[in-house]
């Protein structure tokens, strides 16, 4: 039954659609009332069979667990982090402290921060390292007082904390030019007493091309000032124990090449969602979490209102929140904080409380939104519920 709704899923998402126009079909047969009358809406669906595949995929397309750092910021979920531990993937990225917090106490093991550490954040991070002595942290910087500020912090923990520089690969929202002074800063961590230098970090989210080719050819061309800079450290006589390159749409490119010590950090492509799928066909992703919804109203002829409001679906990128499955004919409406209206010639086939099926646009803040992901198996059979536990800023 899920098999059947990922299937329609693929067929009808491939292209994006060019308005807020629907391109599904009717799917309510495939998952039965049964198996969704005692869940909520809006709801949160992981469909776990199809997760698997996609972590799968993930380790065939880095050829082995060594070379991914998945990003938790797109599930923020400890029995996602498990999962991940159980196939041998030992290595987390994420954003945030909490979502630090979230991996340690699930077990992660080794764990970069990949994001600024300022202000009280500091000694936050000191006490996560004493909590956790047997947990690997890391943090990025790219700026010296920050680098020196961290350095207290772990010398106050009795413990060095591995640091990598974070360069500025295109996007120009954090990291410093992988130039002389990025070159600089990465001798100031080598000679800080608190710190360990542990190599170069750059998220190239940016490059968004459609054409896979043209993806990769951007992407290893956006990271030769990284490798510039990590042949030139090498050359220094000091050893890069690792670069930690790109999100999602460029992971394929990052894993095939044969540079040495490359660790890879997809985060969407685990849940993966409406909008990657639309702009990447060429990644071999399925959509793993849906949304539960229903009819909450048929106001008029031709028109019903579903209980899918902004607060349960992430409001970007510009342009339809979420792709319904297997309602034909539908157009996507105005949307408010508890409600979203759908226009539909056939509206009388939708009475108060038909549960229906979505994807979202971008699934990462979707689940910020949610309290628990309800986990169906093959058979759509509802076999477990996971806190999104990291959605709290403050763990």
């Amino acid at each position: 039954m899920i098999d059947r709704v990922a299937k329609t899923l693929l067929k009808t998402i491939v292209r994006p659609p060019s308005s807020q126009e629907s391109q599904s079909t009717m799917t309510s047969p495939d998952i039965p009332l049964s198996t969704l009358e005692n869940l909520p809406s809006p709801a949160l669906l992981v469909l776990l069979d199809r997760l698997e595949r996609n972590i799968d995929k993930m380790l065939e397309i880095a050829r082995g667990p060594e070379r991914l750092r998945p990003h938790a910021k797109t599930h923020k979920m400890p029995d996602l982090i498990r999962l991940l531990e159980s196939k041998g993937i030992s290595k987390h990225k994420c954003a945030t402290m909490s979502e630090a917090e979230m991996i340690a106490r699930a077990g992660g093991r080794d764990i970069l921060i990949a994001y600024p550490i300022v202000g009280p954040n500091l000694a936050r991070l000191g006490r996560l390292i004493r909590e956790f002595p047997e947990t690997t942290f890391r943090a990025v910087v790219d700026d010296e007082q920050v680098a020196r500020e961290l350095a207290k912090i772990a010398a106050e923990s009795e413990r060095r904390l591995p640091t990598l520089v974070d360069l500025d690969v295109g996007q120009g929202r954090t990291g410093i030019a992988p130039g002389n002074k990025a070159f600089e800063l990465c001798l100031l961590i080598e000679s800080l007493p608190g710190l360990i230098f542990d190599g170069l970090h750059g998220y190239d989210g940016h490059l968004r091309e459609v054409d896979p080719v043209a993806r990769r050819r951007t992407a290893r061309a956006g990271m030769s000032g990284l490798f510039a800079l990590r042949d030139r450290l090498v050359r220094s006589g000091r050893d890069v124990p690792r670069v930690v390159l790109g999100g999602t749409p460029t992971f394929p490119a990052h894993a095939q090449w044969d540079e040495p010590n490359v660790e890879c950090s997809p985060g969407t492509c685990v849940f993966h969602d409406a909008g990657y799928t639309s702009r990447f066909p060429d990644l071999p992703f399925e959509a793993a979490a849906l949304l539960l919804t229903r009819v909450i109203s048929r106001p008029r002829t031709g028109r019903v209102c579903l209980d899918l409001g902004h607060k349960a679906v992430a409001a970007d990128p510009i342009g339809p929140r979420l792709t319904l499955l297997e309602v034909a004919g539908a157009t996507l409406g105005p949307q408010s904080e508890e409600h979203l209206i759908v226009d539909i010639a056939s509206s009388d086939r939708y009475p108060p409380g038909t549960p229906l099926l979505a994807v979202p646009t971008h699934v990462c803040p979707t689940c910020a939104l949610h309290q628990v992901a309800y986990v169906l198996d093959s058979a759509g059979a509802h076999v477990a519920t996971w806190p999104v536990s990291a959605r709290d800023r403050l763990g």
